[in-house]
């Protein structure tokens, strides 16, 4: 069922997941798709849809809502210049919402957290190239949101294989586990509490990032509609290889170790990424998976190494530190599946045997309509024992009503995040949100990173 705004018209999802550019010169055309692409997103922007959302403003206001998808199968989004479309508001009114669920304390397994919101995986593309290290920034960064009830970091490569994207963090080597490091006693330091996302891209990736320029892998040799970003340009991903039988040990490892090796970079658990059309969720739909052996064909067989991840993972560091991202309907990177709901019923009760501490799922299309695709995700809530993170296209209101219907524990805010460091008071005091700087999103130093001013050094500055 779709949102409706208080007027009755059906509301576009908001959040971390609407685009609007508006255009109040009269002398301004609306940007066609192609400038739109370049101009909003110096990195990668596979711009799927521009639509003009008619009678949203006078004039020649134009709201465009972009469907999109990117780094990390995230979809970014730019709040519109008019307060009405900022991504998050109090709804309604602008007191504050100290009696909201939302800044309860929560208790995550044996983790307690100071309050229901996360800060979902948001990729930055700042890595170091040599030794893809977390960019010393990302210390400052990360602790500056750690009034978040769970960060999640942005998603990092279990492995050199595992990467599809330029300056992507890894989490595999003796360096990228001293630089996380520093950022997990960071985050501890301001009482905040952080898991790290691990990531294999699977087929979106590029021969010019995987080891000896070989081939990405995949379940079957089937090449994504989509691109990447290597070498400052925009390419095709590559054409990729089926693993073989024998190589699949080998990828479940990658998972166990990169678990390990978050631990001992101090973090309080880990998300396996098995979303958004990387390389667990390409496995676990028919869409991309067209093996006839023990991992294609019938759902068990196709669910089989997204579950083995999850246990070797739970195995290693215990289910109370592993939570997992899942997306059952999103079309992101080229992904379908010609029956999701049984799927994702049966993967969620195995991951509920396995004990697993949370499901973090994406409702609708990642980046665009919760309703792009019929699915009851009420039937993941009720099979699912442990915490259920809801995500995409939340704002304040509906974050609120979820919380009080008890359909979640926890809501995932994406690019709010980005431009506020201080977004759980910001909401919690009914305060403006600063608009993000859409041109730093993703690569680049400090700037449109850690320099956001809060709400605190505002009020010194007057």
């Amino acid at each position: 069922m779709p949102r409706r705004r208080p007027n009755g018209r059906n509301a576009l999802p908001s959040a971390a997941f609407i685009c609007s550019v508006e255009f109040r010169n009269e002398r301004s055309p609306a940007p066609r798709a192609p400038e739109l692409r370049e101009t909003l997103f110096p990195f990668r922007l596979a711009l799927q849809q521009v639509q003009k959302v008619p009678g949203a403003v006078s004039g020649t206001a134009f709201q465009y809502f972009m469907q999109s998808h990117l780094f990390c199968g995230r979809t970014i989004a730019f709040p519109a210049a008019s307060p009405k479309f900022l991504p998050i508001r109090n709804l309604p009114g602008n007191g504050t919402m100290t009696n909201s669920k939302l800044f309860e304390p929560y208790q995550l397994g044996s983790i307690t957290l100071s309050n229901r919101t996360a800060m979902a995986p948001l990729t930055r593309n700042r890595a170091i190239p040599e030794g893809l290290v977390p960019n010393p920034l990302a210390v400052e960064y990360y602790g500056q949101r750690a009034g978040a009830g769970l960060l999640i970091t942005e998603a990092s490569q279990i492995s050199q294989q595992g990467q599809g994207y330029q300056d992507t963090p890894g989490i595999y080597s003796k360096e990228q586990i001293a630089a996380w490091r520093k950022v997990t006693d960071e985050v501890h330091k301001r009482g905040g509490k952080i898991f790290i996302q691990l990531w294999h891209v699977g087929r979106i990736s590029h021969v010019d990032l995987q080891p000896n320029g070989g081939a990405p892998v995949a379940p079957s040799a089937i090449k994504a509609n989509t691109k990447t970003f290597v070498g400052g340009k925009f390419v095709d991903v590559s054409e990729p290889r089926a693993l073989e039988l024998n190589e699949i040990p080998g990828i479940v490892d990658a998972f166990r170790q990169g678990a390990a090796n978050a631990i001992a970079a101090g973090f309080d658990g880990v998300e396996i990424h098995a979303a958004n059309g990387y390389l667990l969720d390409q496995f676990a739909k028919d869409g991309a998976n067209k093996r006839t052996d023990a991992y294609g064909g019938s759902i068990e067989n196709r669910a089989k190494l997204m579950l083995e991840v999850a246990k070797a993972v739970a195995d290693e560091i215990g289910a109370g530190r592993t939570g997992i991202r899942l997306s059952p309907v999103t079309p992101a990177n080229g992904i379908s599946d010609s029956d999701p709901q049984p799927l994702f019923d049966y993967i969620v009760d195995q991951l509920n045997a396995l004990k697993l501490v949370y499901i973090h799922v994406i409702e609708g299309a990642t980046g665009g309509p919760r309703d792009n695709a019929p699915f009851d995700y009420a039937s993941l809530r009720k099979r699912f024992s442990g915490t259920y993170i809801g995500n995409n296209g939340y704002d304040l209101a509906l974050a609120n009503k979820v919380l009080d219907a008890g359909e979640a524990d926890l809501i995932a805010f994406g690019t709010p995040f980005i431009s506020n460091p201080d977004l759980v008071e910001r909401l919690k005091n009914g305060a403006p949100l600063n608009k993000p700087d859409k041109a730093t999103f993703y690569g680049g130093g400090a700037k449109g990173y850690t320099d956001y001013p809060t709400l605190e050094s505002l009020q010194a500055a007057q």
